[in-house]
């Protein structure tokens, strides 16, 4: 195996990161990237933090993508991907040029923003237009570019959209297992896929997989309701997004 080049320290928060990414994942159903990725940020390069959450968030759904494919609209998520795919290399043309600290202000601002949407409740009436499809999708390839947060556009956008729940959770499964597929092959395309993030990943898989296998648990046997939950998930990815700010600006000053 090479050398990683991290110290025991890191490579243990990295693996808490992804422990409690999938806790949360499991228990409020979302909130895999907006726990991971300024948490990771404190140990791992920018780009590394990407690449291995694309490893360890790849494989975990993919047993359920054939019942996705069949509740959801697959024709809608393949635009919603077409148009992502247009805007992610100006994401990671500006991700190449972002300092470590300024990565960390952009995920920690991100995360913030997406949580105070979701506690806002805020919601649209419509239905989902071409123009609402490429701005979503538009949306998502930049931030995922350029923060690996490409999830929240397409997430609020879903949540907040006039269709039956069935579908809603259908097409962000697909949308997301297209995303990470997409984003590996342009990493690998534009020699930007090293080993050793990739590596990283793998190792994180079982633990996540583990994590989200407890949470579901949690969920399922707990007391407090989905409410409850979802309040602890906002609460987590809020402390995340702070720390990764006050490390943003540590580092700067």
């Amino acid at each position: 195996m090479p050398e990683l080049g991290l110290s025991a320290g890191d490579l243990v928060w990295v693996a808490g990161a992804a422990v409690l990414a999938g806790l949360v994942r499991g228990f409020a159903g979302f909130g895999t990237a907006l726990l991971y990725v300024p948490l990771a940020s404190l140990a791992l390069p920018p780009l590394w933090v990407l690449v291995t959450l694309t490893v360890m968030d790849l494989i975990g759904p993919l047993p359920n993508l054939p019942r996705a494919w069949r509740d959801g609209r697959p024709r809608q998520v393949a635009a919603l991907a077409a148009v992502a795919a247009l805007t992610l290399l100006p994401g990671l043309w500006l991700l190449d040029r972002l300092p470590a600290a300024g990565f960390r202000w952009t995920v920690g601002l991100l995360c913030l923003a997406t949580v105070a949407l979701m506690i806002s409740g805020w919601r649209w009436s419509g239905r989902m237009s071409p123009g609402v499809i490429a701005t979503a999708g538009g949306l998502s390839g930049f931030l995922g570019g350029i923060s690996g947060l490409a999830g929240p556009p397409v997430i609020l956008t879903y949540m907040a959209a006039p269709l039956p729940a069935a579908v809603i959770r259908a097409n962000l499964m697909m949308y997301l297992v297209a995303w990470d597929a997409l984003f590996g092959a342009v990493l690998l395309a534009t020699g930007r896929l090293a080993l050793e993030p990739v590596l990283i990943g793998a190792g994180l898989v079982p633990l996540y997989l583990l994590a989200n296998w407890v949470g579901g648990r949690i969920f399922t046997t707990g007391h407090g309701g989905e409410r409850l939950y979802r309040g602890v998930a906002y609460a987590l990815i809020a402390g995340a997004a702070l720390l990764a700010l006050g490390s943003g600006f540590k580092s700067a000053s």
